[in-house]
Formats: structure tokens, sequence, C-alpha cells
């Protein structure tokens, strides 16, 4: 699943399992589709932040070494994180806040 944020600022595709997650930390449900009021969004933001900071304080899961070939580079670059994959939304958010702009989004 693909999911769409959007907000009048403009819009941001994400793969859909970082997004539930990403909606989650804000202390939404996860549903798709969905919204958040412009009012509501400083505290989603302030969720957000707060959840993602938890997760960048627990240690790493260990790297699975299982089926890994060590002449592979794709296999050796670092993950991708959860964190990582907020920014784009995070840099949304808080431009919505400004423009007092809804945060909504939908199934891509």
């Amino acid at each position: 699943m693909i999911v769409k944020f959007s907000t009048r600022a403009g819009a941001l595709t994400m793969h859909g399992e970082a997004a539930v997650a990403l909606l989650r930390a804000m202390g939404h449900s996860g549903s798709v589709p969905g919204a958040i009021l412009a009012a509501d969004l400083p505290a989603a933001l302030a969720s957000l932040r707060r959840s993602l900071e938890a997760q960048a304080a627990a240690p790493p899961p260990p790297p699975a070494t299982e089926g890994v070939d060590e002449n592979d580079e794709r296999e050796q670059e670092p993950p991708v994180t959860l964190r990582m994959r907020a920014l784009p939304l995070i840099d949304m958010i808080e431009t919505a806040i400004t423009r007092n702009s809804d945060l909504m989004w939908e199934r891509g």
C-alpha cells in the first residue's frame, strides 16, 4: 500500500507500513484515509517527535546474518530508519502549521 499525505502546501507519498507507523506515533489510529485538523497538528507533531526520540534511544535490533552475502554491497548499507522516513512528513506538518492547513492522507 502507498499513502499520499497532502496539505494546502503540497503532497508527499510514502510506503504504507512507514506511513501507518508514523500516524500511530502522532496519536492517530493509523487508519487510511484520514485527516488531522490544523488546530490539532501541533500536538500531533509533538507526539511524533517524542515517539521518534524514544525509538532513537532504544538499542537497534541486531542485523540479520542469515542469507547475507558478504560481497553484496546492498546488504552492507545502513537501514533507513523510521526517523529518517519521518523527516519529509515532519517538514510538511511544520509548513501546514504555519499555513493553518489540515493534514490529510489517503491510499495513493
